[in-house]
């Protein structure tokens, strides 16, 4: 299913933009568009609950769904596209207290985690733009505007709009990256945010004008489903 994205009129990022078909970063079947090693992200067909233990997934074998690991920790995985300014959907699925993240370009985290229920968010819940650490220091991050959390368990979703940071000539770094639009489960949680530079525990933490898309797999058990990237140009 296609989805369209309507961007708000911003004062500091003008909107006109042309979108490029709309890709499929996981087939269901395998990691052949991701690079390797990958650990032991695999697909499977169902993820649930354990009823023995509400922080574990059992899972199903099969296709559709890619799964990090059994024992909930393995490599972070990375795309062999790479984008620039973008639209992502990414839906996931989280068991109790644990951990992930989507990382734009391999640097700029959206974070996942199990925030149901609660009342006081900030940026180590889930839809929380990560901080970044400077001279050893955690600086900025930015919480969700609210708390759009399903139970554990549930799938949630991701809808992105990003634009990535712009260099001269030179390779000089003009214009910081930005996230112009993220929505949780189809609520607003952020709207023209910038990011200064690649957030805590990035891949890279350099900058670029393109990079992978990067899931953390190394912070406990996660499932994501209908990855899907159309690559924009925003003026």
């Amino acid at each position: 299913m296609k989805r369209f994205f309507s961007l708000p009129l911003l004062s500091l990022v003008a909107i006109s933009y042309s979108a490029s078909a709309e890709t499929a970063l996981f087939d269901g079947k395998d990691l052949a568009g991701w690079q390797q090693p990958a650990g032991t992200w695999a697909a499977v067909s169902k993820v649930s609950l354990d009823p023995a233990s509400s922080k574990s997934f059992l899972s199903t074998p099969g296709e559709g769904i890619l799964l990090n690991s059994a024992a909930g920790h393995t490599v972070d995985a990375l795309t062999k596209m790479e984008h620039r300014d973008c639209q992502l959907h990414v839906e996931f699925c989280v068991p109790k207290d644990s951990n992930s993240g989507v990382y734009l370009m391999g640097r700029y985290e959206v974070q996942v985690f199990d925030s149901f229920g609660k009342k006081d968010v900030n940026f180590t819940d889930c839809g929380g733009l990560y901080e970044r650490v400077v001279d050893g220091k955690g600086v900025e991050g930015r919480a969700p505007n609210l708390n759009a959390s399903k139970p554990a368990g549930e799938w949630q979703s991701f809808d992105i709009t990003f634009r990535a940071p712009r260099f001269d000539a030179a390779g000089s770094k003009t214009e910081n990256a930005r996230f112009i639009k993220v929505l949780h489960n189809d609520q607003l949680i952020h709207e023209n945010v910038e990011v200064k530079g690649p957030t805590r525990s990035a891949h890279f933490n350099d900058e670029k004008p393109a990079g992978p898309l990067l899931l953390q797999g190394d912070h406990g058990p996660i499932a994501y489903r209908n990855l899907r990237i159309s690559e924009t140009e925003l003026k």
